[in-house]
């Protein structure tokens, strides 16, 4: 095999391989002969047909199987050769390579690779300093902790007859909407439980405002214009006015602050002990919240240490994967089905995620050098506790989740091993910082 290697880029190489005229030879007389002992042609004996009558036949698809075979052996030789690692690759479409006897076969695949990444120091003698994060639980913490609790546990009570709503009481709402006076489907609830204050909208409306300061027994009125270019024809253009019904007034009474209520909270002795159950809590979950922080400032430290230029394939599959995701999020929010605005919507995202692209490439980039440099691995058993995880968050079972990850096929289990080996490197790292003070 001939190999000739041209740089197009920082990242991007033109491998030109060339396949000598022997083995083209050895694989033409290969084909042919397993073709001759498959076919059977009229006049002649199984594996006796001459090879000119298979040539006129057959030629065609036996240079289309050859061209599948020897691109992807010799390209795997030309890489391995050239001692590159590609990200992508781009081979001319196989219905365009011509392959003949007694010639040569070449062929040119443009490769784009990954940087060589010239680690810097992140660890002893030199390891990465962190700027301390001392915060702690506070009682003013473990206060407004116990208050959630007490609203929690608060039962829900008629209020005393003329009571006017205020922030933080309960209204119970009866809602229609009307267009021109005449019921709308679709927009009606009854007995709808609203707390004042949270600005929570009903039936698309925000009610606050207009209950707020009412009693039991009283209606207000809301008109809600809806623009021409809404996507419902039945409101486009039209303003539907919400009746709003306040139906009754009811306040939450907030236990005492005791023993009694420790216990009823969970398995409680009393007030002293649920108050060190949610310390312990709080420190943990703020030991996570620490820790997660740290981690962010050694990412920030290793971005800034390394300078590299990054494989604008990888870029556009992390930003195309961003802006999918964003779209797919907003389209089921918003309903955005318009072609127009979703190709401007896409323009703008690309334009707004393109920065935080590069960086999760680069900083995957990174930790990919650091795990191969410390040898860090990823075993099976962090795969298992990794899908149990996934499994926890999604409220499935591990057999459901596996099976999910199955279906998704190979790339779907090599992002799983990708985001844990990540995790790893970042984990190392981090362990190896010296935080000051």
């Amino acid at each position: 095999m001939k190999l000739e290697v041209t740089e197009l880029g920082p990242s991007k190489r033109a491998l030109k391989i060339e396949v000598p005229q022997d083995e083209v030879n050895r694989e033409f007389d290969r084909a042919y002969s397993e073709l001759n002992r498959q076919v059977h042609i009229p006049g002649f004996r199984p594996g006796k047909a001459p090879l000119a009558l298979l040539e006129k036949r057959y030629a065609k698809a036996v240079e289309e199987d050859l061209v599948r075979k020897l691109i992807p052996d010799y390209y795997d030789r030309a890489v391995r050769e050239a001692g590159i690692v590609p990200v992508i690759v781009e081979v001319p479409p196989l219905e365009r390579m011509k392959i003949k006897k007694n010639a040569p076969f070449s062929f040119t695949a443009t490769v784009e690779i990954k940087p060589k990444i010239e680690l810097r120091d992140y660890k002893a003698p030199n390891p990465i300093s962190l700027k301390p994060d001392k915060r702690t639980v506070t009682e003013e913490q473990i206060t407004r902790a116990l208050e959630a609790l007490r609203e929690q546990h608060a039962p829900l009570t008629a209020a005393p007859t003329g009571t006017a709503l205020a922030d933080g009481d309960y209204a119970v709402l009866d809602v229609e909407g009307t267009v021109n006076g005449e019921p709308l489907e679709g927009a009606k609830k009854e007995g709808h439980l609203h707390k004042v204050g949270t600005k929570a909208l009903v039936l698309g409306v925000e009610v606050d405002g207009a209950i707020l300061g009412k009693a039991e027994g009283e209606t207000v009125e809301i008109p809600q214009p809806y623009p021409a270019s809404h996507p419902d024809a039945r409101l486009a253009g039209q303003t539907v006015v919400f009746r709003v019904s306040i139906k009754g007034v009811k306040q939450k009474k907030l236990p005492a602050l005791d023993d009694e209520f420790a216990k009823d909270c969970g398995p409680y002795a009393s007030l002293e002990e649920l108050k060190a159950k949610l310390r312990t809590e709080m420190e943990a979950a703020l030991k996570r919240d620490i820790e997660e922080s740290y981690k962010d400032q050694v990412l920030k430290r290793l971005v800034d240490m390394h300078h590299f230029d990054l494989p604008e394939s990888l870029v556009e599959r992390e930003l195309a994967g961003m802006v999918r995701q964003q779209i797919e999020t907003r389209a089921r929010r918003t309903g955005l089905d318009d072609p127009m605005k979703r190709q401007e919507e896409v323009k703008r995202l690309r334009e707004e995620l393109l920065p935080e692209a590069k960086r999760r490439v680069k900083v995957g980039l990174i930790l990919e050098a650091i795990a191969e440099k410390e040898g860090i691995r990823v075993e099976e058993a962090d795969v298992v506790a990794e899908l149990e995880r996934l499994a926890a968050r999604l409220r499935l079972s591990p057999e459901d989740v596996k099976r999910m990850v199955e279906a998704g096929g190979p790339d779907m289990r090599d992002e799983i091993i990708g985001r844990i080996l990540a995790d790893k490197s970042l984990d190392y790292v981090y362990r190896h910082a010296v935080i000051q003070g």
